[in-house]
């Protein structure tokens, strides 16, 4: 049993699917409107946009530095609205220069930033190192000299190890020698 519902509007008999079809063709329509509305916008945008910013300081030096256009017979039939655009378009090359000089600057910053990341990654990498010969160190050796293992390895000279670790000084200089003698 489908349920219609009916608008009597003088006469005129509409049904659902016929204001459903109403709306779609009003968005339709109104899509339509705001599309040719953002392609003219564009257009407009398109044709404002003469030079990046980072152009401007070099046009306007260039306009001071150029003066009043010298004005010759052959000029004479131009307008002064034409004279003006003449003087005030910068030349094809400056923009590229000005175009490479910031990617050069940018490929420089990077470089800086890659030396930093190769100069923190070689020290991460030295106390990675610094760390696994510790934990091989402990793990060789009794638990008695574990803390004496470390410290040879950290560099320490036998008579600081023995004091430290409590352990006499032949047995301090016995565990440096094997360190030494992993190292090599």
């Amino acid at each position: 049993m489908e349920r219609v519902l009916h608008f009597d509007l003088s006469g005129l008999d509409l049904g659902w699917r016929d204001g459903l079809l109403v709306l779609i063709v009003f968005l339709a329509l109104y899509m339509l409107f705001e599309f040719l509305r953002m392609r003219r916008l564009r257009r407009k945008k398109a044709g404002a946009e003469a030079l990046p910013p980072a152009l401007e300081p070099v046009l306007k030096a260039l306009t001071d530095s150029a003066g009043e256009p010298a004005t010759g017979d052959a000029e004479a039939g131009k307008s002064a609205g034409e004279e003006e655009v003449a003087w005030s378009e910068p030349p094809a090359h400056l923009a590229q220069d000005a175009f490479m000089r910031g990617v050069e600057r940018e490929l420089v910053q990077m470089r800086d930033e890659l030396d930093a990341l190769r100069g923190e990654f070689a020290a991460l990498r030295e106390g990675l190192r610094d760390e696994m010969a510790q934990l091989k160190a402990s793990q060789a050796v009794s638990p008695l000299y574990s803390d004496a293992m470390q410290m040879a390895v950290s560099g320490h000279e036998a008579q600081v190890i023995a004091e430290r670790c409590g352990i006499s000084r032949a047995e301090a200089e016995l565990v440096a020698s094997l360190v030494k003698s992993r190292e090599h």
